[in-house]
């Protein structure tokens, strides 16, 4: 099994790369740059519970009347997992989700946070992606990283669902976040401190022990099967370049924004 992780990293080292380099991050200058850049990354944030979530709902039992599901090796890798994602702290000490602490840090960025709550409010009342993404006028490069986010989650294979999670947030975020917490701490210098704090808390959780669970996890569950390791490395390589995607998003929405006319009255 080693040598099929080893596999995914070396197949995707390009991809990384990209990530950890991706322009978007020194593109930030200004309160409004980051602003933009949070709009964009919070959908992100937000399908990360769900693919999180679709793993608990795969490998435990969720529903009533209980019944003992799975291994219970992979049982606790999960709910380990979700209770640090689900319920952690904020900066007071508070149990807060990560997504809740997003918004959080965008309230206090001054981010509009409008199409987010009526991305998910609409998504709740309906169950339809299409007109939430429609009512919240979500960004195309947003909707799809969700889409293909969702594509993995309904294929309700746990495996793949791993895989993606492992490859394409767990083990990628230090890496891509460490550029990120360095250019908004040289740009904005003692400021945003929810942000700081939610990136920083990334960076040390998921670059250590979440990561390690997440790698064990997807190997217990593709196990010494080639097929499932392959389909693995095809879907994590797709969440990967959707990822880049997102961030040229960002950049061309920042420059656009920045090469718009003056409004006048």
């Amino acid at each position: 099994m080693a040598k099929n992780i080893q596999h995914i990293v070396n197949s995707t080292s390009q991809l990384r790369a990209t990530l950890t380099n991706h322009p978007v991050y020194t593109q930030i200058k200004s309160i409004d740059d980051l602003r933009l850049f949070m709009q964009y990354h919070v959908y992100a944030v937000w399908d990360f519970m769900s693919l999180l979530k679709s793993l608990q709902n795969n490998l435990t039992c969720t529903t009533v009347p209980w019944h003992p599901k799975g291994h219970a090796s992979t049982r606790y890798l999960i709910n380990e997992i979700v209770l640090g994602e689900e319920c952690d702290v904020d900066m007071q000490g508070y149990r807060t989700s990560h997504f809740e602490l997003y918004l959080a840090a965008m309230h206090q960025c001054g981010a509009d946070t409008s199409g987010i709550a009526a991305f998910t409010t609409t998504l709740q009342q309906t169950g339809h992606f299409g007109e939430a993404f429609t009512v919240a006028g979500t960004p195309l490069a947003a909707q799809q990283f969700v889409t293909n986010t969702f594509n993995v989650i309904n294929s309700n294979k746990a495996y793949l669902q791993a895989a993606v999670f492992t490859f394409g947030r767990e083990d990628l975020i230090p890496s891509m976040f460490l550029p990120l917490v360095n250019d908004i701490g040289n740009n904005f210098p003692g400021r945003f401190a929810i942000f700081a704090y939610y990136l920083n808390r990334h960076i040390e959780v998921d670059g250590g022990h979440h990561s390690q669970l997440a790698l064990e996890m997807t190997a217990q569950l593709c196990g010494n099967d080639e097929e499932k390791w392959e389909e693995a490395q095809v879907a994590v390589i797709q969440s990967l370049e959707k990822r880049v995607a997102l961030w040229d998003g960002v950049c061309a929405a920042m420059q656009a924004k920045k090469n718009a006319p003056p409004y006048v009255k």
